[in-house]
């Protein structure tokens, strides 16, 4: 599994980690097993936040004996994140975890609580071992200056937001910003929502195409086109642990140049939205 830095962070993380939004839909025993498989194929890069409901509890028995092979990410809610309030938040996520640390907190997305004292709170989680780096998620260019204004330069480690290939809104100006900024971008919902392309469309016959010539499969080349880039990485969920080694796949497979045009002509990039898409 290819590994990069991690934007500001002392830590080289996999390309392809693992996502759990839903996880605590599936069979218990699945989803761990999903996850541990995932793990033992380098997809150390877990991400998950209290917001997902049990699927907390799901990655701390996940993880059980093996929390320092795993990059391990969670999230507080906007409303959970005043100064206090982000700091208790992050123990409960931590309890739930069965783990002493994160590696990375995230602010799930643009809340009512002032940055300065959210970033404040992820100082002292940070001063007191609990977290190793801090981050955000959903923030459009202008959340992202009032970030780097407020936390000060150099210390966002990420920007987790929305993107597949029928959603490349980040490529117009947040993508560039972060490269800019020395902040990793994290991809999640890489696959969309229950709207991968098929064989019926064009986009869905050049992935396929281009699969069968690398013999991979067309969500692994999928996958492998949103981390084209040094900066980006993408945190797939599995639902089996047969989908999670079609995930790792994507790892250590590489696209020319050429195979690079063929997608980007296949899901064009499209005009910039008003507001950066969530969903």
């Amino acid at each position: 599994m290819e590994r990069r830095p991690f934007g500001p962070v002392p830590r080289e993380v996999a390309v392809i980690g693992q996502g759990t939004w839903y996880i605590d839909d599936a069979h218990r025993p699945t989803a761990v097993a999903a996850l541990r498989r995932g793990l033992d194929l380098g997809m150390t890069h877990f991400d998950t936040a209290e917001m997902y409901g049990d699927a907390e509890t799901v990655v701390g028995e996940a993880i059980t004996g093996r929390r320092d092979e795993v990059f391990l990410v969670s999230k507080v809610l906007p409303s959970n994140a005043s100064r206090e309030e982000t700091v208790a938040a992050c123990e409960r996520s931590l309890t739930r975890l069965h783990t002493d640390r994160l590696d990375c907190y995230l602010l799930h997305w643009p809340g009512p609580h002032p940055l300065e004292d959210t970033f404040a709170g992820f100082e002292r989680l940070r001063e007191q071992g609990k977290i190793l780096s801090w981050g955000v998620s959903n923030f459009d260019v202008p959340n992202l200056d009032a970030a780097w204004k407020a936390g000060g330069g150099g210390r966002i480690a990420c920007n987790q937001v929305l993107y597949h290939l029928q959603e490349r809104a980040i490529e117009h100006a947040v993508l560039p910003w972060c490269e800019a900024h020395g902040i990793a971008v994290v991809a999640y919902s890489p696959f969309g929502h229950g709207s991968f392309p098929g064989s019926s469309t064009l986009g869905g016959r050049v992935l396929e195409e281009i699969a069968e010539s690398r013999g991979a499969t067309a969500r692994q080349v999928a996958l492998r086109f949103l981390v084209r880039r040094s900066s980006s990485f993408t945190i797939p969920k599995a639902s089996s642990p047969e989908h999670a080694a079609d995930n790792a796949g994507a790892g250590a497979l590489s696209l020319t140049e050429a195979e690079l045009a063929q997608l980007d002509a296949a899901f064009p990039l499209g005009p910039r939205p008003r507001r950066l898409p969530m969903l």
